[in-house]
């Protein structure tokens, strides 16, 4: 369990907390969803626990332990918003093997498998698969490093309905064995699978209800 206890976000160039209060648990085998506007601090929050910035105030515990940005970088791992744009390796190999060239064949392979990509050559560009294959690899990529948790930002944004359904089942399939925190501003076919939610607005985090976030969806959907 991961526990953020009052966390706050306060950089001195900002008038204003980015972040205000934000208390928190992400469960083990579960999906947590935030779901805010553009600049509610969605991505900021997944940052501090990546351990890429770290926090004002208050405590993120993992098993009643208080953790330092170095180790939230060990526990967690991210994937952020459009990741292909983010790809240094030529081939498949490279790319997850990339601060890890000790790694060895099966491991590669596990990962692979573990996002429905082990058909592919481990030799293929990750520049020439399609838009959702590339968010797999995404992926494969961060479970490659054997995290605790998934860190995913807008993971299905620029997606067809196809990629996007796509992605939501593996995402599902996933949470059978990682405890995974989405971020977005648009919970879509999300909800579903997710089992807790909450809203983020200006920096403050508020429980939603899961059945009534739903509903509103169908309603556009509707429209």
């Amino acid at each position: 369990m991961l526990y953020l206890n009052n966390l706050k976000y306060h950089p001195t160039a900002s008038p204003t907390a980015i972040l205000q209060n934000i208390t928190l648990e992400i469960a083990p085998q579960q999906l947590t969803l935030v779901v805010g506007p553009s600049g509610s601090g969605k991505s900021t929050l997944l940052e501090i626990l990546a351990g890429l910035v770290e926090k004002t105030k208050g405590q993120i515990q993992w098993r009643e332990r208080e953790l330092l940005p170095e180790q939230l970088r060990q526990l967690s791992g991210l994937v952020f918003q459009f990741p292909e744009r983010h790809f240094c390796g030529s081939t498949l190999l490279e790319e997850l093997r990339l601060g890890h060239p000790e790694l060895d064949g099966d491991r590669v392979n596990e990962a692979l498998a573990e996002v429905g990509l082990d058909h592919l050559g481990l030799n293929a560009s990750p520049y020439a698969l399609s838009g959702g294959q590339q968010r797999r690899l995404a992926l494969a990529v961060q479970l490659i490093r054997q995290p605790q948790i998934l860190l995913l930002d807008e993971p299905t944004a620029g997606l067809d309905w196809s990629m996007k359904r796509q992605l939501v089942n593996l995402l599902a399939k996933l949470k059978q064995h990682w405890s995974l925190l989405v971020v977005t501003h648009d919970a879509g076919d999300l909800l579903e699978i997710a089992d807790r939610c909450w809203t983020l607005d200006l920096g403050r985090l508020h429980a939603a209800d899961l059945e009534t976030l739903g509903e509103k969806r169908r309603s556009v959907a509707s429209i």
